[in-house]
């Protein structure tokens, strides 16, 4: 799958982040994060790890990027199946 400009600079920033949240706990060097990982399956994020995502993802593209807003907006289960894709395309389409 072929990536735009846009989407791989906004998928090293998230993975940065997630492997700067999850970093201490997890060996990140055995797992490849990228837009097919899953946060639940693969890299097992925890409730306060998501929070944490949150809060830096609205630090880092400001307040028109409602995070908790569009996971408010998902069922139970398409959280629990989210990706890193997800969330690179959502902060996509609020820029």
């Amino acid at each position: 799958m072929l990536e735009s400009h846009d989407e791989q600079k906004i998928l090293d920033e998230v993975r940065s982040m997630i492997a700067g949240i999850i970093g201490q706990d997890v060996d990140l060097n055995d797992r490849e994060i990228a837009l097919e990982t899953s946060f639940n399956r693969d890299l097992e994020l925890e409730s306060i790890e998501f929070v944490v995502l949150s809060e830096q993802l609205q630090n880092r593209y400001g307040k028109e990027l409602d995070f908790a807003g569009w996971l408010a907006g998902k069922e139970l289960q398409d959280i629990i199946n989210l990706r890193v894709g997800d969330v690179v395309r959502f902060i996509e389409q609020c820029h």
